[in-house]
């Protein structure tokens, strides 16, 4: 089941100018930008330290997430769990009747991912990945 927090996602307008502020002010090291068409995004993974990490995401052009950046401004997307077996976490949850955006699993920035709807979660958008 869950392993940790696997990261904390934020969207934002700007990936580059996103992650160079993150470096100035906290001096943290990232990724590779990686685009991710089927999710809709350009994206980094900064390491804040120990465990903890951020992901930054910017919306591609015409993508449901660049919907959601005009709707919400920038901030907080959403949380990742980082869970063994991704498609095992899947089906428990689907049998304990839990709102499931994807019922399969997808590719992500670290690994296979899937999403489960904020309905269920009290209003917070919960990722499940299961890295490489």
């Amino acid at each position: 089941m869950v392993i940790g927090i696997g990261h904390v996602a934020i969207l934002a307008g700007n990936l580059d100018e996103t992650v160079k502020l993150y470096r100035k002010l906290f001096g943290v090291t990232s990724s590779e930008v990686e685009v991710i068409p089927e999710q809709g995004v350009k994206t980094a993974m900064l390491d804040m330290g120990g465990d903890a990490k951020l992901e930054i995401l910017e919306p591609l052009p015409g993508s449901n997430m660049e919907k959601i950046l005009e709707k919400r401004g920038e901030g907080i997307h959403h949380i990742c769990l980082e869970v063994d077996n991704v498609e095992e976490t899947l089906d428990f949850l689907a049998g304990e009747g839990v709102n499931l955006i994807d019922q399969k699993a997808r590719r992500g920035l670290e690994g296979m991912v899937a999403f489960i709807h904020p309905k269920s979660t009290r209003g917070v958008l919960v990722e499940l990945c299961q890295k490489y």
